[in-house]
């Protein structure tokens, strides 16, 4: 294929030292080729929260491109691939196994499978794309379009197969760079994936003819995106909503504490405590985060009378608390939400719905012989899915519980008759990962869902963080990870109308991705790769 054509002065420079560094990678073997792919996808994942350098991207994904240059066979190419997604999620999701470390005695032997079993499963994902790109036979900038796609296909069917894990999808490199980060008000977090990779791993094509023009545009794409983002946030409202103060209760407790039953009533206490401070404007409703009452509501009246001396006039207090279900068959747990009025009662529940496996229930439980790693033996049982609750002195909100959150387009109900919410409130408890980066990285995708769906969002967490997030991602108040204490705000208004990506979903990514397609194959077809 012609791929040479000789640029002159500086793009003849690049276009030299490009092909040396090519060469040069493309020549491992053996296991410096994995060991290069592994540091690369380790040097991709600092690009995710809380670090958020985008920048390294432009590293990471021309070297895989490169390595792949040096795969003469199908099974070389899957395995660089795994190699970059295995060191990727090793490198990003390292926090997983500290949850192991708080029960250490019965679950030590579970920390191998949670640092190398789960990145090793991920990796089959970036494995089968480069695999696939490797059999199309494509160079230049065809071969980089095809990449986006295929990388994007991978992101998508691991958000989705399963249960699902959408975790730390190459988009969230922009959550600290807000201006580009509205666009998924537009094509959604997918989308931005695909245009990431394209953009970034474009400098693997410079060399080859088109490639110097292709970064060139790739990169003023984001130039682009980020006067199109700012331009955005120029117009975009401050208001807030009329007669709500939110009080977000953050404990800190940790984790192991949370275990020890003979802790619950001064854990309790402590969240009464925290409600009851002095407020310097008056507070209409508290929001307590995930599983803070250790009680079932249903049966404990005591409970619910604690909370309701420390609920403000007219408002409740909102929290997270397992329920029972008792009657109509087998008895069922659910982890849920519970709003409490003044006088005791609850006035409105929610169940989680998308559930944590090995952690809220044990998937094939007949054929693995292990128990959750929760307290208790039961699984929990999942609720009915997203729905809009209306509960006093509040605007319709839509609940989500733990990484619920994680999930895009899966935030709000859906149907004719649905109710659109004006906000989203996640309760979670982020106890289990301590002083990590999981945190960081959860609070980062739960802003993107709120400039996804056009609506301020609102996040209680044990340990943090916790915080108030408008519309538009941007944080109007916030405790950090690890901290004590309350966090008193107002309620941003939501946008008029629903964001593009909130009335369309998806349909924009495979637009994106059908575009990028017919480039790859004309450009092929022109001689242009």
């Amino acid at each position: 294929m012609p791929d040479h054509a000789a640029p002159a002065g500086a793009s003849r420079r690049s276009a030299t030292t490009a092909g040396r560094l090519r060469t040069r990678i493309a020549a491992l073997t053996g296991w410096r080729r994995h060991a290069a792919a592994i540091a690369l996808g380790a040097v991709a994942a600092l690009a995710m929260p809380p670090f958020c350098a985008a920048p390294l991207l432009l590293v990471a994904f021309p070297g895989l491109l490169f390595l792949l240059d040096g795969a003469e066979r199908g099974r070389a190419a899957f395995a660089i691939g795994w190699s970059f997604g295995f060191g990727f999620f090793v490198a990003g999701l390292y926090w997983i196994a500290w949850a192991l470390t708080v029960d250490l005695a019965r679950f030590f032997w579970l920390i191998p499978f949670a640092v190398a079993g789960l990145p090793a499963l991920l990796g089959i994902f970036t494995g089968l794309a480069l695999w696939l790109l490797h059999g199309l036979r494509l160079q230049g900038v065809s071969r980089v379009l095809a990449f986006a796609v295929l990388w994007t296909l991978a992101e998508y069917l691991r958000g989705h197969i399963l249960t699902g894990f959408p975790w730390n999808l190459i988009g969230y490199s922009w959550v600290g760079w807000i201006p580009v980060l509205q666009s998924v008000a537009w094509i959604g977090i997918y989308g931005l994936s695909a245009l990431t990779v394209a953009a970034m791993a474009m400098p693997a094509a410079i060399g080859r003819r088109g490639g110097g023009v292709a970064t060139a545009l790739g990169l003023l794409l984001f130039a682009g995106l980020s006067v199109a983002g700012w331009l955005r946030l120029q117009d975009a409202t401050t208001a807030t909503v009329e007669g709500v103060r939110l009080r977000l209760v953050q404990p800190a407790t940790s984790q192991a504490d949370k275990w020890n039953p003979d802790l619950w009533p001064q854990i309790f206490q402590q969240h009464l405590a925290l409600s009851a401070r002095p407020a310097t404007q008056p507070v209409t409703h508290i929001i307590w985060p995930e599983t803070s009452v250790p009680y079932f509501l249903s049966r404990d009246a005591h409970a619910r009378e604690a909370i309701a001396r420390v609920v403000p006039d007219d408002g409740l207090v909102i929290a997270g608390a397992p329920r029972i279900v008792e009657s109509g068959g087998p008895v069922q747990y659910f982890n849920s939400l519970a709003a409490i009025d003044g006088a005791g009662a609850v006035v409105g529940t929610y169940d989680k719905f998308h559930l944590v496996p090995f952690g809220e229930y044990v998937p094939f439980r007949s054929v693995l012989p292990i128990d959750k790693i929760t307290s208790g033996t039961t699984d929990f049982s999942a609720g009915p899915g997203p729905r809009t609750l209306e509960l006093p002195g509040l605007p319709p909100v839509s609940p989500l519980i733990c990484y619920e959150v994680i999930f895009p387009g899966e935030v709000t109900a859906e149907g004719e008759d649905a109710v659109r919410p004006a906000w989203l409130l996640n309760l979670t408890n982020d106890a289990w990962y301590g002083q990590t980066a999981g945190p960081h990285q959860h609070f980062a995708i739960a802003r993107t869902r709120a400039v996804e769906e056009g609506l301020p969002l609102v996040r209680a967490a044990t340990t943090g963080i916790s915080g108030v997030v408008d519309a538009y991602g941007r944080v109007t108040a916030r405790l950090g990870l690890g901290e004590q204490g309350v966090l008193d705000a107002d309620l941003p208004v939501a946008l008029a109308e629903p964001t593009l990506y909130a009335r369309f979903g998806d349909r924009g990514l495979w637009l994106l991705l059908a575009l990028f397609s017919v480039a790859a194959i004309g450009l092929r077809r022109l001689g242009r790769a």
